[in-house]
């Protein structure tokens, strides 16, 4: 019996390898671009409840015993955003440099994260206070990831296994630097609070800076999410690396439960209520800002459990839908940021200040309404951005969206 040439061509094998190779590689980038995409509408919940639930403020760590269940529980959700976004952003960066030199990835992580920094001191801070000059400017997650960018595009080049060590003794280890805390008249205040400790730096008599997102944590990070990239190697077989992700992921849970119950390290202490739910709640809460051991451990144990869900469910549509959003996150951040920010100055045209000096919801379900409609109203112009980005290539700075 003579065989088919497609059976035994050289083009016969490696043409369906190649296609193989693929669609491996669409999946592994389906999974990120959902989980991103997952994580940015828990922080557009987030957004909306900061935007018309001001009245009703959170406390960094959330007061467990002062604070309502329902509005815990909702700004707890919102905290795997940023953890799991610069763990993904480091990723990436890995992926990135698969098809491309150190240098040249080095060169891309610097541009972008100096782009991203240029982004927070202009169009992200007149988002938030819709004034220029601002007089205060909000050194928030853009600016940490562009500064994790920076950093990482300084690091990469040092061996894998250097910068595994250099992410854990950061993030393991950044809470045993609490209590050192500087004031103003101290030569070293204004890089330790870039670095470590939230403060108002003055930057002339009329402007200031807050750092809101201290970096050195994040910085830690952003390298244990480039260090775990070749898991995502396309020598690497999916079900390896699901099982790789859905070990470490419960693994840090379960170091996080043993680690909190003995109370002596990570974050501040949880305290025993007498009330079951107000019990857990004490546990649960942990410091963001800096984000804590205590913070870190859990969140991205459920992104990487997530990320290894994600890919085993890449089938199903609403993986598809997720990733729209993940596939363009700088359009859809800035562009939500804007809208929340129009609407709330023509709430306060038409309606007037309902909530002191705010206007703002009465109750917590009305954030969760305008934030299902808004995730939806915002799909169709993130998807149309998401497709040109992808046709139009040739515009360089449409990558950095």
């Amino acid at each position: 019996m003579s065989q088919s040439p497609s059976m035994t061509s050289p083009s016969g094998v490696i043409a369906p390898a190649l296609a193989a190779s693929t669609a491996k590689n669409h999946v592994r980038m389906l999974a990120i671009d959902a989980l991103r995409g997952f994580v940015m509408l828990l922080m557009l919940v987030d957004h909306v409840r900061e935007t018309f639930l001001l009245h009703r403020q959170v406390t960094d760590p959330i007061d467990a015993l002062s604070v309502t269940p329902d509005l815990y529980f909702t700004r707890l959700l919102s905290t795997l955003c940023a953890p799991v976004f610069i763990f993904l952003t480091g990723l990436s960066a890995w992926l990135y440099s698969q098809k491309h030199s150190a240098g040249q990835t080095s060169l891309f992580l610097l541009k972008r994260g100096l782009f991203l920094v240029f982004l927070e001191l202009t169009f992200v801070c007149f988002a938030w206070n819709a004034e220029f000059p601002p007089k205060t400017l909000w050194l928030q997650v853009i600016w940490c990831i562009g500064i994790c960018m920076i950093v990482l595009a300084a690091l990469l080049h040092f061996k894998r296994r250097w910068l595994i060590v250099l992410g854990v003794a950061i993030v393991a280890g950044h809470n045993l630097l609490d209590g050192v805390v500087l004031g103003p008249d101290s030569p070293f205040f204004v890089p330790w609070s870039i670095l470590h400790q939230r403060a108002f730096i003055d930057i002339t008599e009329f402007t200031r800076a807050r750092t809101t997102y201290p970096v050195l944590p994040w910085i830690g990070v952003i390298l244990l999410g480039w260090a775990i990239g070749p898991w995502f190697g396309k020598d690497v077989e999916p079900a390896v690396r699901l099982r790789r992700l859905f070990t470490m992921g419960l693994g840090l849970l379960l170091a996080f439960v043993f680690i909190r119950y003995l109370n002596v390290y990570g974050d501040k202490p949880w305290v025993q209520t007498g009330d079951a739910l107000r019990t857990f709640m004490s546990f649960m809460s942990a410091t963001k800002y800096p984000p804590s051991l205590m913070f870190l451990m859990p969140t991205l144990g459920i992104g990487l459990m997530l990320l290894a869900l994600f890919e085993k469910a890449q089938e199903r549509g609403a993986i598809a839908l997720l990733a729209v959003y993940g596939g363009a996150p700088m359009f859809f951040y800035l562009l939500h940021l804007y809208v929340l920010k129009a609407l709330y100055l023509i709430a306060v045209a038409v309606w007037g200040t309902n909530q002191g000096t705010y206007f703002g919801f009465d109750d917590l379900p009305m954030v969760w309404l305008w934030s299902v409609l808004l995730g939806v109203a915002l799909f169709f112009p993130t998807r149309w951005f998401a497709g040109f980005k992808q046709r139009r290539r040739d515009i360089a700075i449409l990558k950095y969206f």
